[in-house]
């Protein structure tokens, strides 16, 4: 095999031992239908912030679905694990954004956030060797909290979380479709 060809074989193993990290999108899509309940719930002014906030229980909750599924995911290494540190450092550049949106136009924070929390997704898929599925997520995600933001202001706090809570459900469930098929083709355990 070629380097290029071990490299891909590297990140397809990994992504089929890992099911895709499916434990990281498990968390975003109760982050996100917590936030579209919230919407039910709270003004605007009180949403916001809280949605900020709520943003540091990502990770955590991401670990205990990881803990409570056995899915090691912050304990494999591969050739390209590196890029992890620089594809988040890229995603969270988008938070002088969202703090500006906060401050003056409030409306446009769960755009910010639906697009922003996503920038990473791209270069989690290509270290997976699965960048259009990862890809996918974040268009998909991007075009349809767009649509939402701007055709159904009224539901920006409540149906726009919804949606991308929708969206990240449906690519748990792709993944574990996906990774499956990857794992039984490469034969990983």
């Amino acid at each position: 095999m070629t380097l290029s060809e071990q490299l891909a074989h590297e990140c397809l193993s990994s992504y089929a031992r890992l099911r895709g990290g499916y434990p990281i999108p498990m968390a975003g899509t109760v982050y996100w239908a917590v936030l579209a309940a919230l919407g039910l719930l709270l003004a605007p002014a009180q949403w916001s912030p809280l949605a900020f906030a709520l943003t540091g229980a990502i990770f955590p909750l991401a670990l205990l679905f990881a803990k409570l599924t056995r899915n090691a995911f912050l304990k494999d290494r591969t050739a390209v694990t590196g890029v992890l540190v620089p594809a988040f450092v890229s995603m969270l550049l988008f938070w002088p954004i969202a703090v500006a949106a906060l401050w003056e136009a409030e409306t446009l924070t769960p755009l910010v956030l639906a697009i922003g929390l996503s920038i990473h997704w791209p270069v989690i898929g290509w270290s997976y060797g699965r960048p259009g599925l990862f890809i996918a997520h974040a268009v998909i995600r991007a075009i349809g909290a767009f649509l939402i933001w701007h055709l159904a202001p009224e539901h920006r706090f409540t149906l726009l979380p919804a949606w991308v809570a929708l969206v990240y459900a449906a690519t748990v469930a792709a993944l574990f479709i996906d990774s499956a098929a990857v794992k039984k083709r490469l034969s990983v355990d």
